[in-house]
C-alpha cells in the first residue's frame, strides 16, 4: 500500500484518444451543458462547459483474475447500438474474447443534473472466476493533459475522485461498490501501469499534482453485478460533487427515459419533413449528430466541425484546438441541413450566432472558438459569403426578418467586394488566389445580396452588387481555365479549370503553387498541372451548366487524378498532389502525408450527376457515403483507400484516423437526400441558374483592386476600381498624351468604386494610372500598369 503523492510527476507527454469517435451525445435541455463521445467500447472526451472544451481523455475498466489483464479498449470486442433510432444514447457490449467475461455499457446523460452516467453490468461466464474490475480515468481537463490536479476526497460521507485545472473541477463518483481508491501520473504510477505489471491494484496514492494524471477506483462486485459510474463538473470542486450525488439519488432508468423523451420530443418535430419519412439510413443519425454538435447556452448556436481531434493518438497539447472549433463554412453547411430537416429554431440560432461573431470589418475569422475568438488567422472569403447564403434561406422562408439581419449583410457585402474575387486561402486552409469553389460562393451571395439590399431600400447598391457578381462570373474562365498543359494531353483534352490560380499571373504562364502539408522538396507544383473537384461547385451554385465543354474536360482529368475505387465505392481526394491523411505506411498525419478519399466529396460528385440527369448514380453514390460510415453511422472526413493495414485499423473503404464524425459531411448527405427527392442542388442558386446558365449574360468588364491588381485587359472593355476610401484616379491610356481624373462613389460609406468605360478614353497598348486620396490628402506615390490587349 502506498499513500500520499504519487511519484513519477509530471508523467508521459500526454496524447489524446483516436478520432475515430463510434457515437457522439448531448441532452437537448439548454441547461445542459455536456457533450460526450465514445470509440473503441469506452467513453472518450467529455466536453464542458462548451462544446469546444473537452475535459476528459478516455474512461475505462482494467480486467484482472491476478493470471490475465486487460484493458477494454484493447483487450475486448466491441458492439455499439444506439438506444433507439436517432437518440444518441448508446448500448456497448464489450467481449472478452476468450468468453470469460462480457461488459455491458449503457451511456447517456442526466439532463437536470448535468451528469454523464454509464449503467455498467458485468458478466462473468464462470461464477467461481475470481475476476477483479477497476475504473481508469484520464482527466484533461480544459483541453489539456498537463496541469492537471487529482485527488481522493469525499462530499457529504461519499468517497469520490476529483480533479481540477484552470478553475473547472472534475468528480467521479461510483457509488455501493468503490474500494481502494489511487491516484497517479500517467505512465509512472497511475492505475494502468499498477495493475497491468502486478495483476492487482497496490497503489493508493491519496493525490497526483500538476501534471498528466490518471485515477483509479477498485469496483467491489461481492452482493451485484451492476455499478453505475458519474462524472460531473462545476467550478467548485462542490458543485461538480452535488451534481453526481444528486445524480446518483434518482433512478439510472428514469434519468435515461427523461434523456430519450427530448430527443423523442425533437424527432417528432423533425418528423414533419418528407425526407424522414423516406427512412434514409443516415438521416436520423445525421440529425442527431449535428444536433449533438450544436452550443448550449450561454453561447447558443454555435456548430463546431467535429466532436473529436484527428489523429489524436498522435497529438498532444500543443494541438488545443483539434476540430472542435467553429469553422463558418461547415457550420453554414450545418445549418443549412437543419433547415432541410426542420429545426427551423436551431438554423435560426446558428444565424444569430453568426451575427454576433461577425468581425468590424465584416468577415468571420478562419475559425473561433465558442465565445468568437479566432483560431488560426487567416481569410477565406467563402467563409464571409456562406453566411449570406443562410441569410438569404431563413428570409425566403419566412423564418427572420431581413432588417433584422441588415448592418450583418451591409458588412459582409462590403467585406467581399473589396476584397474578393481572390481569397487570401481556400476551402481547405491552404493556398490563396482564384478558387472556383470560393468564387461560386462569392457570387451566389452576391446575388442573394443583391436582392436582399434592394428589399431593404439600396436600390443603387443592390445594382453595383449585381455588376460586381457579374463581372466574377464573367472571368471565371480567364482566371481559372489553362490550355494545353501536360495534363491536358495526358487526358486528351484542350484544357482544364486549375485547383487554384494566384493573382497577378499570366493564366497561361509556368507559374507554380506551393503544396501545403507536403516535404518542402516538392511542395511546389505547376499551377497548369493542378485539378480539383471544387470546380463542380460552378454546376451545383449555379453558374455553368452541366455539359459546359471545360466543366466535362476537367471531370475527365478529376477521374483520372482524384478517383479511387475502395470495397465501399469510389472516392475522391480533393485535389492532386494532396498531403494531408496518413502516410502509405499508415502512421498518422504529422504535418505531411498522403491525402485520403474524402466521403463529402462523394457527395459533392452525386450532385452534379443529379444537375446531369443521372439519378441512379447519385443514389449510388448515396449508398457509397452509407457504406463508408463506421458502425455507429458516424462519416468519417476521409476514407483509407490504400491496402489493408490491420496493425493501424486501417482497412480498404473504411475510415482513416481523420475527425469522425465531420459534421460536414453529415450534412453534404441531408443536403444530398434533399437533392434526390427535389431533382436540384440545394444550393442552386436561382437568380444566378438564370443569368448565367439560361441567359447567358457575360459583360465584357474587370475589377482591379489592391487585392486584385489585374496585368491584363481587353480593349475596348470596362474596368471597376475598388477602394477603401474616398479618391479620384487619374489615368491615361496613351502615355499621358491624355489623362483623365475620376472620382470614386461610395457603397453603404464603406467601401469606394470607380468605374471606367476604356471605349471613352484614348487607348493604345496600356493603361496607366494611380490615385489621389482625398482623405489624408496625398498622392499614392507610384503608378500601375494594364496591358490593353
Amino acid at each position: 500500500m502506498n499513500s500520499g503523492e504519487a511519484f513519477g510527476k509530471p508523467g508521459i507527454p500526454p496524447k489524446w484518444t483516436s478520432s475515430a469517435k463510434e457515437g457522439v451525445g448531448t441532452s437537448l435541455r439548454r441547461c445542459s451543458r455536456l457533450h460526450f463521445t465514445v470509440s473503441h467500447g469506452i467513453v472518450n472526451e467529455v466536453y464542458y462547459p462548451g462544446v469546444d472544451t473537452a475535459q476528459i481523455r478516455d474512461h475505462q475498466l482494467l480486467i484482472t483474475d491476478g493470471k490475465f489483464f486487460f484493458e477494454e479498449r484493447r483487450g475486448t470486442s466491441h458492439s455499439i447500438q444506439w438506444i433507439k433510432s436517432g437518440i444518441p444514447a448508446y448500448r456497448i457490449v464489450n467481449d472478452d474474447k476468450d468468453l470469460r467475461f462480457k461488459v455491458e455499457k449503457t451511456v447517456f446523460i442526466d439532463s437536470e443534473n448535468d451528469v454523464l452516467v454509464q449503467h455498467v453490468v458485468f458478466i462473468k461466464n464462470d461464477q467461481k472466476d475470481n475476476i477483479s474490475i477497476y475504473s481508469l480515468l484520464s482527466p484533461h481537463l480544459m483541453n489539456g493533459g498537463m496541469g492537471n490536479t487529482a485527488w481522493n476526497g469525499n462530499y457529504k460521507g461519499r468517497r469520490m475522485q476529483f480533479a481540477s485545472k484552470g478553475g473547472i473541477f472534475m468528480a467521479l463518483f461510483i457509488p455501493e461498490v468503490s474500494g481502494k481508491m489511487s491516484c497517479g501520473f500517467s505512465g509512472y504510477s497511475d492505475g494502468f501501469q499498477d495493475i497491468a505489471n502486478n495483476k492487482t491494484m497496490t497503489y493508493e496514492f491519496s493525490s497526483a499534482t500538476d501534471g498528466n494524471v490518471a485515477i483509479t477506483t477498485e469496483i467491489l462486485l461481492e452482493k451485484q453485478n451492476s455499478f453505475n459510474m458519474y462524472i460531473a463538473f462545476g467550478t467548485t470542486m462542490e458543485e461538480a460533487a452535488l451534481k453526481v450525488l444528486k445524480s446518483s439519488n434518482l433512478n439510472w432508468e428514469s434519468i435515461l427515459n427523461d434523456y430519450v423523451q427530448h430527443w423523442v420530443t425533437y424527432k417528432k418535430y423533425s418528423a414533419k419533413n418528407i425526407l424522414v419519412k423516406k427512412k434514409y439510413d443516415l438521416l436520423e443519425p445525421s440529425l442527431a449528430v449535428i444536433r449533438t454538435h450544436v452550443s448550449k447556452e450561454p453561447l447558443a448556436g454555435g456548430i463546431i466541425a467535429s466532436l473529436s481531434i484527428p489523429w489524436g493518438n498522435f497529438k498532444g497539447d500543443d494541438d488545443l484546438g483539434g476540430y472542435h472549433l467553429i469553422w463558418p463554412r461547415d457550420m453554414v453547411e450545418a445549418a443549412q441541413a437543419l433547415l432541410i430537416l426542420g429545426d427551423i429554431d436551431g438554423s435560426v440560432d446558428a444565424l444569430r450566432y453568426l451575427q454576433s461573431t461577425q468581425e468590424s470589418d465584416g468577415h468571420w475569422p478562419q475559425n473561433m472558438w465558442l465565445n468568437g475568438k479566432q483560431y488560426w488567422g487567416g481569410i477565406q472569403m467563402d467563409e464571409t459569403a456562406f453566411p449570406i447564403v443562410l441569410l438569404y434561406n431563413l428570409w425566403k422562408g419566412g423564418y427572420v426578418k431581413l432588417e433584422n439581419f441588415s448592418d450583418m449583410l451591409i458588412r459582409a457585402l462590403s467585406f467581399i467586394v473589396a476584397n474578393g474575387p481572390v481569397t487570401d486561402q481556400d476551402r481547405w486552409e491552404e493556398d490563396g488566389g482564384y478558387s472556383s469553389f470560393t468564387i461560386a460562393v462569392e457570387i451566389s451571395a452576391l446575388c442573394y445580396g443583391s436582392e436582399m439590399i434592394d428589399q431593404l431600400g439600396f436600390h443603387e447598391e443592390s445594382n453595383k452588387i449585381q455588376l460586381v457578381a457579374d463581372i466574377y462570373n464573367s472571368n471565371i474562365e480567364r482566371w481559372l481555365y489553362r490550355e494545353n498543359s501536360d495534363l491536358d494531353s495526358k487526358y486528351g483534352v484542350n484544357g482544364h479549370f486549375v485547383r487554384i490560380s494566384q493573382v497577378e499571373e499570366d493564366i497561361q504562364s509556368n507559374d507554380y503553387i506551393p503544396i501545403k502539408n507536403r516535404p518542402w522538396s516538392s511542395s511546389l507544383v505547376k499551377t497548369e498541372e493542378t485539378v480539383s473537384t471544387g470546380v463542380l461547385s460552378l454546376v451545383r451554385f449555379g453558374l455553368r451548366p452541366h455539359d459546359h465543354e471545360g466543366i466535362i474536360n476537367t471531370v475527365k482529368i478529376i477521374d483520372g487524378e482524384l478517383k479511387t475505387e475502395t470495397k465501399s465505392g469510389p472516392v475522391w481526394h480533393r485535389y492532386n498532389h494532396d498531403g494531408y491523411g496518413e502516410h502509405n505506411d499508415g502512421t498518422g498525419f504529422n504535418g505531411t502525408g498522403h491525402g485520403r478519399g474524402w466521403p463529402l466529396l462523394s457527395g459533392e460528385r452525386a450532385h452534379y450527376e443529379i444537375s446531369r440527369g443521372n439519378m441512379s448514380e447519385a443514389i449510388q453514390l448515396l449508398h457509397t457515403m452509407e457504406r463508408d460510415a463506421n458502425v455507429g453511422g458516424m462519416i468519417p472526413e476521409q476514407i483509407w483507400d490504400g491496402d489493408d493495414i490491420p496493425e493501424r485499423g486501417l482497412y480498404n473503404g473504411r475510415p482513416s484516423g481523420s475527425a469522425m464524425p465531420l459534421v460536414w459531411a453529415h450534412a453534404e448527405y441531408v443536403k444530398l437526400c434533399w437533392a434526390i427527392e427535389n431533382g436540384r442542388p440545394f444550393e442552386r442558386n436561382e437568380i444566378a441558374y438564370s443569368r448565367y446558365v439560361e441567359r447567358k449574360i457575360r459583360i465584357n468588364e474587370d475589377i482591379w483592386s489592391f487585392k486584385n491588381k489585374i496585368k491584363r485587359l481587353k480593349s475596348k472593355s470596362s474596368i471597376m476600381f475598388i477602394l477603401d476610401e474616398d479618391c479620384f484616379v487619374r489615368l491615361t491610356g496613351n502615355n499621358w498624351k491624355d489623362m483623365n481624373d475620376i472620382h470614386s462613389k461610395s457603397m453603404f460609406s464603406k467601401v469606394h468604386y470607380i468605374e471606367v468605360d476604356l471605349t471613352t478614353i484614348k487607348t493604345e497598348t496600356q493603361l496607366e494610372f494611380t490615385f489621389f486620396w482625398k482623405k489624408s490628402n496625398r498622392w499614392e506615390g507610384m503608378n500601375y500598369t494594364v496591358e490593353l490587349l
